[in-house]
């Protein structure tokens, strides 16, 4: 196995490899592409006089200073392009790979065929489902194809989709217990999902426990739980880890001796209003991710973590709110909840009092996320004079599939007719390795362009995307946060 280590702070740059690969690169060598703080580096060899080494980085092979590498993994949490929706990676400094949603369509599968190839049996370490709209758990339908990957475990937050005579039953049928109504129907294990399986008319026309079952089936992955703010902490990440992750919602009650989720009036606002919301600490650096938190479940949150009333009466009572609130909720980055919706309570904004904000929405879709509203809120109650709003939308102009879908489809025709009319095995292996060529071209364009992509040491932050017009020696536009005399994380802007 080649030695591992990565790109330094901010950027750095990888040259080209040259002609001779028996020699060092000259004086004066090309550059070849940028490369971002934390990019992985297999090293392959070193120059005559040890002041560089050759690596493979980013699909390149290529030459760099020894002082642009670092030998540690940092924090990464990459937010990608998938459209209308949410799909997170993140990888922990211990190198633990987790998604978290993963979209629709197959913008996730494509990233993360792009970003690991799974040309061997590959094991994430988790994934989380947020909640169960498609927007967030469809693309888990593509990633559960992918031949080589599997997941050890499946996070959710407890409600099951189902058949029932009514829509309103779809989440299990509300309980009324002390003036409140209820879902107690939960699934929070695997052997209460196997159960849930055990009538197969309750999965009977649902997408959502179809794909999980047949996952389960296929060995996609060992174990099912639900996630929710009894927990604390997510498994793995508990006080004395590296990464502390806390599971900040859904908050659970008990209702006439069960497990039971609050009823915010319909299934739309109770499905995304028990999203599982997550707050990593790193050191010193926090970040929030909120799936698709809504006003009623937020007041619930706020409630239920600082004991005061989630709907304050007046001015004085929300400030009080939000102040009790931040020790909980309190973050540097935050991914806005539901794409920028205008159904996003302000105080919980204020809680979280973000320097940087990252929305995830998409071009075709119905609902004008991020909305106008939405957008100034966050800005208004983000910190510092040029708070950070960061677009999967707006970092990718070309559409979700391709700029060029017909000749991609034409190009890909031919080649199959090519593997197929093939006369020989030489032939025929030119033809399938030209159109696996074209199929990566397909998965680049999402991998590469779109993506917001998060590094941290704990102390500092990078947040980037690639530029879709980029040259050797810039590639990316980022931006840095970084600790001010007080250690406390700031925005660097080159203008102030």
């Amino acid at each position: 196995m080649p030695e591992r280590r990565y790109a330094a702070y901010p950027t750095a740059t990888l040259y080209e490899f040259g002609k001779e690969p028996d020699k060092q690169p000259p004086a004066e060598p090309n550059p070849l592409k940028q490369l971002l703080w934390g990019d992985e580096l297999d090293v392959l060899g070193a120059s005559a006089d040890g002041r560089y080494l050759l690596v493979f980085a980013r699909k390149a092979r290529g030459w760099m200073r020894v002082e642009d590498t670092v030998p540690d993994r940092l924090l990464e949490v990459v937010f990608v392009d998938i459209g209308q929706g949410d799909g997170a990676l993140v990888i922990t400094p211990e190198g633990k790979r987790y998604v978290v949603d993963a979209g629709k369509g197959d913008n996730m599968a494509r990233f993360l065929r792009w970003r690991f190839g799974f040309k061997q049996p590959t094991t994430f370490d988790a994934a989380v489902v947020s909640h169960s709209d498609l927007d967030h758990y469809g693309g888990f339908e593509d990633l559960f194809k992918q031949r080589n990957l599997r997941f050890a475990r499946i996070y959710t937050n407890g409600l099951m989709e189902r058949a029932a005579e009514k829509p309103s039953q779809a989440l299990g049928v509300p309980v009324e217990w002390q003036g409140k109504k209820y879902i107690t129907d939960l699934v929070t294990n695997l052997e209460q999902f196997q159960a849930f399986l055990a009538a197969p008319e309750r999965a009977e026309g649902k997408r959502y426990p179809t794909m999980l079952r047949e996952a389960f089936e296929d060995g996609k992955f060992d174990d099912l739980r639900m996630l929710d703010a009894s927990a604390t902490y997510m498994p793995g990440h508990e006080p004395g880890e590296p990464l502390l992750i806390k599971v900040l919602g859904p908050v659970a009650d008990m209702a006439d001796g069960r497990k039971a989720l609050r009823w915010f009036g319909d299934v739309g606002k109770t499905k995304n209003g028990h999203s599982v919301a997550l707050h990593l600490k790193y050191r010193n650096v926090r970040i929030f991710l909120g799936g698709d938190l809504n006003i009623e479940s937020s007041r619930h949150l706020l409630g239920a973590h600082t004991g005061l009333p989630g709907k304050p009466a007046n001015a004085a009572e929300e400030n009080a709110l939000v102040e009790a609130a931040r020790p909980w909720f309190e973050s540097d980055i935050a991914k806005a909840c539901h794409h920028g919706s205008a159904d996003t309570l302000l105080p919980l904004i204020r809680s979280i009092n973000p320097i940087a904000t990252i929305i995830s929405s998409g071009d075709d879709e119905p609902y004008a996320h991020p909305r106008a509203d939405a957008l100034g809120a966050i800005a208004r109650w983000s910190r510092g004079i040029r708070p950070l709003l960061l677009s999967t939308e707006l970092a990718r102009s070309s559409k979700e599939t391709i700029k060029w879908p017909e000749a991609l489809r034409a190009q890909l025709r031919d080649l199959a007719a090519k593997i197929a009319q093939a006369d020989t095995d030489e032939e025929r292996d030119r033809a399938q390795a030209k159109f696996e060529d074209k199929i990566a071209e397909l998965d680049r364009s999402v991998a590469v362009y779109g993506a917001i992509n998060l590094r941290s040491d704990g102390e500092k932050v990078l947040l980037a995307y690639k530029l879709e017009r980029s040259t050797p020696t810039r590639g990316w536009d980022y931006y840095l946060l970084e600790p001010d005399a007080d250690g406390q994380l700031v925005y660097r802007s080159k203008y102030d």
